[in-house]
């Protein structure tokens, strides 16, 4: 079945954001690793699919973290047939930061890796630039998330790319029809 996956750090706000896009009952939690293994949701004629974020996570060790990490990026090998898109949830207040933290260790920020590696396997990918609402300068903020997957400053030239939304504020109109156009232009095509 074909299917639209949403990937992200943990605690960014996937759950919450498939739950406001799709009125779907998903287990959401305060603590981040709520979710730890896919959790498949019926959704129109597509499936949409709540991975497990990477990172921290509540009350799981470095090794179940890496393993968790591991089982995400098999999965989407294995899928990636079936995978109209994906939609890469980053928390917009903290992201710059993580990935500049991660720069300056001279390792490869997960981010990004991910954002290449759907590139890589000719995936479509939105970002989703959550939690907007506690944003100061919203240019600023998307420019530095737009920067730092490679794409050139200013943001809005990405708008195709880069959807800034608030998943508990329910800001979410601009992602969904660009999530619906883009399932339709692949329908399309096919």
């Amino acid at each position: 079945m074909k299917e639209i996956i949403f990937v992200g750090r943990s605690n960014v706000g996937k759950s919450t954001l498939i739950r406001a896009l799709t009125g779907k009952k998903v287990p959401v939690g305060k603590l981040p690793g709520v979710t730890r293994k896919p959790l498949h949701l019926p959704y129109q004629n597509i499936q949409i699919t709540d991975m497990p974020g990477f990172g921290y996570m509540s009350k799981v060790n470095r090794k179940g973290q890496e393993a968790i990490k591991d089982n995400i990026v098999h999965y989407i090998e294995n899928n990636a047939s079936n995978i109209l898109l994906a939609v890469m949830v980053v928390n917009t207040t903290s992201f710059v930061e993580i990935v500049d933290r991660w720069t300056l260790r001279n390792e490869i920020p997960v981010e990004v890796e991910l954002f290449e590696f759907f590139n890589e396997l000719d995936i479509d990918v939105i970002i989703a630039a959550n939690k907007m609402d506690k944003v100061k300068d919203r240019d600023l903020a998307l420019d530095g998330v737009a920067q730092r997957l490679g794409m050139s400053p200013p943001w809005r030239q990405w708008l195709d790319k880069i959807v800034p939304v608030s998943a508990k504020k329910g800001n979410l109109g601009e992602l969904k029809q660009l999530i619906q156009k883009k399932i339709e232009g692949i329908s399309n095509s096919v």
